[in-house]
């Protein structure tokens, strides 16, 4: 029994830093939206799109934290990153070389 309060203490102090940066992002960004989508073993990503168009992300060890973090947060999350939501993403400059240099014939990424 030990064992598994560990594990339950463990993942809700994971949670609770999860949900203090999504809240600090969302403040930096004027509130925020995410979806989260599970990477396999890896657990899931839960990618942030803030009112003003940034965007980022954070990975948690599970599907299931970081489904707590973002209810813990409070944000709307959706079911996909596409439609309305995926076209609040703003990018610059940075984002367009980086996806380009993954084209044939784009820019190299160092």
């Amino acid at each position: 029994m030990a064992d598994t309060q560990q594990v339950d203490a463990k993942a809700e102090r994971t949670v609770a830093k999860l949900a203090r940066r999504i809240t600090a992002f969302s403040k930096e960004h004027g509130g925020a939206e995410g979806q989260v989508a599970y990477l396999g073993q890896r657990g899931a990503r839960i990618v942030l799109v803030g009112e003003d168009g940034g965007w980022g992300d954070v990975v948690a060890p599970s599907y299931a934290i970081a489904e707590q973090a973002v209810a813990k947060a409070g944000i709307t999350v959706h079911e996909a990153f596409d439609g309305e939501f995926a076209a609040k993403v703003k990018t610059g400059p940075y984002e367009w070389s980086r996806m380009a240099g993954i084209q044939i014939g784009g820019p190299s990424n160092p």
